[in-house]
């Protein structure tokens, strides 16, 4: 994994959640700067994912290769399934729903980068 990258990611996702919070709780709807924020972190969260499979064989710890590789596969799903939720549901729970889901790709990949420090 490229730590900068990651760090990004988890940067731009803890952005992306608290951003999302302030909508919510302002009642205001996705709109063009949220979804480019979803798609910077899907390019880092897919770059990722390239690079941390090919260095798979790495990890030493089969569990933890596992649970590695269930985290790459998993991670990009999030930020595409929030936002397509965000963009049909109409509702202050859409930006919940948006929140939840960065703050689950910032821990996420955090864990993928202590796995990878530690393993590989």
């Amino acid at each position: 994994m490229i730590e900068p990258v990651t760090w990004t990611v988890v940067a731009l996702a803890t952005l992306l959640f608290l951003v999302a919070v302030v909508y919510a709780w302002r009642d205001r709807l996705l709109d063009d700067r949220l979804l480019a924020l979803l798609a910077l972190i899907e390019v880092g969260l897919l770059a990722q994912l390239v690079i941390g499979l090919f260095g798979l064989g790495d990890i030493d710890d089969s569990t933890e290769q596992a649970t590695f590789a269930a985290y790459l596969v998993s991670l990009p799903v999030i930020p595409l399934g929030t936002g397509l939720l965000a963009l049909k549901e109409k509702t202050r729970w859409a930006m919940g729903s948006l929140a939840v889901g960065a703050f689950a790709v910032a821990v996420m990949t955090a864990r993928c980068l202590q796995i990878w420090t530690t393993y590989a």
